[in-house]
């Protein structure tokens, strides 16, 4: 999830919802209620980190930290070197992901099909918008842009570094996790408690009360995403600075031959089709193991009962 949310175009939550955590994330995260607190008022310590699904929580955030701290240092050269590479896996497994969710919701219903339609523009939109020039922000303004982030990072499809982008605030929060500014990373990752708080009170309510809907819903910005996952593009300069990854995923999709023609480079066909592949694997693998692990975690509770 750290890996994906350091990626322009690509979300954590979509990571989520492809190792089938997505729920349980949700749910532990709306955890953190007046119970919680009650329970630490009372030193209470075991119940109250029972009650959020401390362990749980605690090794996902682990990983994910892991992960930003290894993208921070590695993501720029990717998206500069591999960049059609790196693309092509996330569309596979954007793909994949939209297809196993797809067969467990009846999109005919005009509901269920209406909503996935609606999710799909929506969010094809909102990568088609402009981002902000990037340019002195202040702690304020770190702290807004944390708590809007984490709200797309937290829903499959929705990238929270593309968000960060239109933001214009994308390069500054990669120059400080790299250069260990500790007052930004803390105000900017203060917004995001903050969102993340809000945010997964109100999905826990949506996910229980209309999950089939919700579904159809993330079923749809998934595909929505997909346009920013695109490997073939030809690269604009944004402002006057030289170009750099925001540059390039702001650029215009072109077909494969077209790329070819206007920059004199390969499109990479084997390449891309491998890696859209390897992507697609990569959530089947996951779907079949996790299914597997929940198998093998009912039947045990049978036993035990």
């Amino acid at each position: 999830m750290g890996l994906g949310d350091s990626v322009p175009g690509v979300s954590g939550g979509t990571i989520a919802v492809i190792t089938r955590i997505y729920e349980e994330l949700i749910s532990s995260i709306r955890k953190f209620d007046i119970t919680f607190m009650r329970l630490i008022c009372q030193f209470k310590l075991q119940d109250a980190w029972r009650h959020v699904n401390g362990s749980f929580l605690l090794i996902l955030a682990i990983g994910m930290v892991s992960g930003l701290l290894l993208s921070a240092n590695s993501v720029l050269y990717l998206l500069s070197n591999y960049f059609e590479a790196l693309m092509a896996f996330f569309f596979g497994l954007v793909v994949a992901s939209a297809a196993l969710l797809s067969s467990e919701i009846p999109v005919l219903r005009f509901r269920y099909g209406a909503a996935a339609l609606f999710s799909i523009l929506t969010t094809a939109l909102i990568g088609s918008l402009e981002p902000a020039a990037a340019s002195e922000q202040g702690l304020g303004y770190l702290f807004f842009c944390g708590f809007i982030a984490v709200s797309a990072m937290i829903l499959p499809g929705l990238s929270g570094a593309f968000i960060l982008i239109l933001l214009g605030a994308y390069e500054t929060m990669l120059i400080a996790v790299t250069s260990l500014y500790w007052l930004q990373i803390g105000v900017f990752l203060t917004g995001c408690v903050a969102g993340l708080l809000l945010f997964s009170r109100l999905l826990s309510q949506l996910l229980f009360h209309y999950r089939t809907l919700c579904f159809s819903i993330i079923c749809g910005i998934l595909l929505g995403s997909l346009p920013a996952l695109w490997p073939w593009r030809l690269a604009s300069l944004i402002d006057s600075g030289a170009e750099n990854s925001a540059q390039a995923l702001q650029s215009v999709n072109v077909w494969p031959l077209t790329y070819a023609d206007r920059t004199g480079e390969s499109p990479k066909l084997v390449l891309v089709a491998l890696c859209i592949m390897l992507g697609a694997a990569v959530v089947l693998i996951s779907d079949r193991v996790a299914s597997k692990k929940t198998e093998s975690r009912n039947t045990d509770q049978v036993v035990r009962s």
